[in-house]
């Protein structure tokens, strides 16, 4: 169970070494200035003398710098804030608010839903992301028809968004969420039959599924959980009927890509730029891939 910040237990280490208050499996020496907490190389800001944590920074130390100079940050140098869930309930309500308004009108899941070109009726014009409705591609990550598709999906946007959201800080996280819907749109577009109809937040979902392996990887926690809930995944990605598993495996790799380059960019300067580059990049090849299959359907 997580320690409440203020609580006066430390989290103590079989070495005799405690643990970081925020990340109670890394041994540290390191303590707090200010409170005397125990806090690992991530969480401790440089003060006037010896270090603070980043509660103690954002209620105000007195560190005697600019209040910018000491701001908290995550490990992927977003800014620590006070609602570590904000976006990650702004996506889940968006993704229920559509379900419900598709559950009212059908014509919504028509209108939104992936679907690379469809043939003409008789007296209808085409459509299809191949007919210059590329917004399919977006949209159709926040739709879904059935309610175990959504509640699987809710379920997984709220166990595994949470904690990234958190360790990511919001525009990070929400880029990698959005970006990595959209690889598996591409993906799906690329790959699927283009006149089959895709739609759900999997894809993107995927993407914060390979992205928490990678942060946990990166801060040396137990893979075997993780791996495991991989393993399942994609057992059902690919026996389970009716499943577009181009949008799974669109999104795993996307968001692995885009939170390696996150939580492994140098710190200093560069970091935001390098971030920014590895989602753009992500992005860019998205676009190539939706590009060139909408070429070969014309």
């Amino acid at each position: 169970m997580d320690q409440a910040p203020g609580s006066p237990q430390e989290p103590q280490d079989t070495h005799g070494l405690p643990g970081c208050y925020r990340h109670p499996g890394r041994e540290t020496g390191i303590h707090c200035t200010r409170c005397e907490r125990p806090i690992c190389t991530d969480c401790m800001i440089s003060a006037s003398v010896g270090f603070q944590c980043p509660d103690c920074v954002r209620t105000g130390s007195g560190t005697g710098h600019a209040p910018d100079a000491n701001r908290p940050r995550t490990i992927a140098g977003g800014t620590v804030t006070a609602d570590p869930r904000l976006v990650t309930k702004v996506l889940l309500a968006i993704n229920l608010v559509v379900f419900v308004l598709g559950a009212v009108n059908d014509r919504l899941v028509d209108a939104l839903a992936l679907i690379g070109q469809w043939p003409p009726a008789p007296f209808l014009p085409s459509e299809g992301v191949a007919e210059g409705e590329w917004y399919r591609l977006v949209t159709s990550m926040f739709l879904h028809q059935e309610i175990w598709h959504i509640a699987f999906n809710m379920l997984g946007l709220w166990w595994l968004g949470g904690p990234l959201e958190q360790a990511l800080g919001r525009s990070r996280y929400l880029a990698l969420y959005l970006i990595s819907g959209l690889a598996g749109s591409a993906l799906t577009y690329l790959l699927a039959d283009p006149g089959q109809g895709s739609l759900g937040a999997s894809g993107a979902i995927f993407g914060l599924l390979g992205a928490t392996m990678v942060l946990m990887r990166r801060l040396r926690y137990d893979m075997r959980p993780v791996i495991a809930l991989l393993a399942i995944n994609l057992v059902i990605t690919f026996f389970w009927p009716g499943i577009a598993w181009q949008a799974h495996v669109g999104g795993l790799i996307a968001g692995a890509a885009i939170a390696y380059g996150l939580v492994h960019a140098p710190q200093g300067k560069r970091r935001t730029l390098v971030q920014l580059g590895v989602c753009a990049l992500v992005l860019l090849v998205s676009l190539v891939v939706v590009v060139a299959r909408t070429l070969a359907l014309s």
